[in-house]
């Protein structure tokens, strides 16, 4: 069993509600989507390194962080390879696993969510994305997901829309997850980053407005 791997490297969270932790991140390469904003390399080229389970396991005992974060792209798309790899050597790495994912995926989710802590949710709305809003397999998703520490991420741009901000805060509060609201990088200052704000705070509390932290940093 191999995966197709774009990068491995120790850095700190920067976006949701774990920002500023260190972590390890593996990203995976290839998505089911391709979201207007991305800003990640994913696709297979001749940058992209092919593991092996073993060869994965040695490269991340290495590192100190005593996180895992499984990126992409979207991770999930290498079900087969994680599902295989969890099962064989997270308790020999002795570290939680946090899945950073689009959300769009529960049928793979739900074949490893026993060997995950943590997951990031995005849910890709269309006024940011260009993608269809996909609610309904967001549900889905939640339905998995809700069974570990979750959080939802969604990132927006001024163009978001009622109908959208709508059918994010029935997810949320069916769940009673956290949100994370993150402005579309790069942004401009004059932009309703308060108004947009208020609408979701004023019915969901647990809701957080986070700019991706590390490209203020200049980190990876």
């Amino acid at each position: 069993m191999q995966a197709n791997i774009k990068e491995i490297f120790e850095s700190v969270q920067g976006e949701g509600i774990f920002v500023g932790e260190k972590q390890v991140f593996v990203r995976f390469a290839g998505c089911n989507l391709q979201c207007a904003y991305c800003d990640t390399d994913y696709y297979i080229d001749k940058s992209t390194l092919v593991l092996k389970e073993e060869e994965l396991f040695d490269k991340l005992r290495k590192y100190g962080a005593g996180i895992i974060s499984l990126t992409g792209g979207e991770p999930l798309m290498s079900i087969d390879f994680l599902d295989s790899f969890l099962k064989k050597y997270k308790k020999y790495l002795n570290k939680k696993i946090y899945l950073e994912t689009n959300g769009t995926l529960p049928d793979e989710l739900d074949r490893i969510i026993d060997e995950v802590d943590i997951i990031a949710m995005d849910i890709k709305i269309r006024s940011a994305t260009n993608q269809i809003n996909q609610f309904d397999i967001n549900e889905k998703f939640l339905d998995v997901a809700y069974k570990k520490d979750v959080f939802i991420k969604v990132v927006f741009t001024s163009s978001i829309t009622e109908d959208e901000i709508n059918s994010i805060l029935n997810l949320v509060s069916k769940y009673n997850t956290p949100l994370v609201l993150q402005p579309k990088t790069p942004f401009r200052e004059d932009e309703p980053f308060m108004e947009i704000y208020n609408k979701f705070y004023d019915k969901h509390k647990t809701t957080l407005l986070i700019p991706q932290t590390h490209k203020f940093l200049n980190l990876r």
